[in-house]
């Protein structure tokens, strides 16, 4: 009786996964299909020095001062790869905020193996279409 108790435990924990690692993929192919419909580049086929429009949604923001300026640091996910986008000089800004969708333009950089846009434009999108 001890070993059926603990088999739906073991089942129900795998289904648990299961659900809610295809929610995460759902919501990275709902990224990827947003960012391919608004005209922009996949960030995981972004290069270094490259020119590029984006668009994701921010997964975190974080004040991290870069030699003593202050900056805001937040990275931005669209369902391919991450990408840190940094605003030098910015303690904060009114909409950068976890779980906004926004488009951001400007030059690829490579910091650590890590893809990183510096004080680029953006446009929020608006709250009420997420």
């Amino acid at each position: 009786m001890g070993m059926s108790a603990e088999k739906p435990t073991g089942r129900l924990r795998r289904m648990l996964d299961r659900l809610s690692s295809s929610q995460e993929d759902l919501e990275s192919e709902e990224l990827r299909e947003d960012a391919q419909a608004s005209g922009c580049t996949r960030i995981s086929e972004c290069d270094d020095r490259q020119i590029v429009r984006v668009a994701g949604t921010l997964r975190t923001v974080t004040l991290r001062p870069r030699a003593g300026v202050p900056a805001l640091e937040a990275e931005l996910f669209d369902g391919t790869a991450p990408l840190d986008v940094v605003w030098l000089g910015r303690r904060s800004i009114v909409g950068i905020e976890p779980g906004r969708k926004l488009i951001a333009s400007g030059r690829i950089s490579l910091s650590h193996g890590r893809r990183v846009l510096f004080n680029p434009k953006y446009e929020l999108r608006p709250l009420g279409q997420e």
